[in-house]
């Protein structure tokens, strides 16, 4: 009889060999809703209000520059402000195509139209080339 009751025994505490695999899902998850949220406040640099149009989104696999005016007049280059005479100075030095490096202009809808085209003259005079302005594309009603 001692003898049976062992059997049993080993036979009830053997390790499972099966792996639980829900607390992984579970986590994977949450961080993928984690990224889905985050992922459009990092791509916000300065807040500013374009203005819309009707021109089709251009598809760019590198990361351009971008200049920002916003409605103050105030200059920002990526996403620190300068003032507006060290535009060409920091450009050149952040410039890793030089002068065929993209430059996007970004001007608010109430800024000043002089300082925005101010800017992009003394962007186009140091030999800047590839100056592009950004909008937003139209909402159709």
């Amino acid at each position: 009889m001692r003898s049976g009751s062992k059997r049993r025994r080993t036979r009830r505490y053997q390790p499972m060999s099966e792996i639980n695999v829900t607390p992984f899902v579970d986590v994977m998850l949450v961080l993928l809703i984690i990224f889905m949220v985050t992922a459009p406040l990092l791509t916000v640099g300065v807040p500013i209000d374009l203005p819309e149009t009707a021109a089709k989104p251009l598809n760019s696999e590198v990361q351009p520059i971008t200049v920002s005016v916003d409605e103050a007049g105030r200059v920002f280059l990526q996403e620190t402000e300068v003032p507006i005479e060290e535009v060409v100075p920091k450009l050149a030095a952040i410039a890793r195509a030089g002068y065929e490096e993209r430059i996007y202009v970004r001007g608010d809808r109430t800024a000043d139209y002089g300082t925005v085209m101010r800017v992009m003259a003394r962007i186009s005079a140091a030999g800047y080339s590839r100056i592009g302005l950004v909008t937003l594309q139209e909402q159709e009603q």
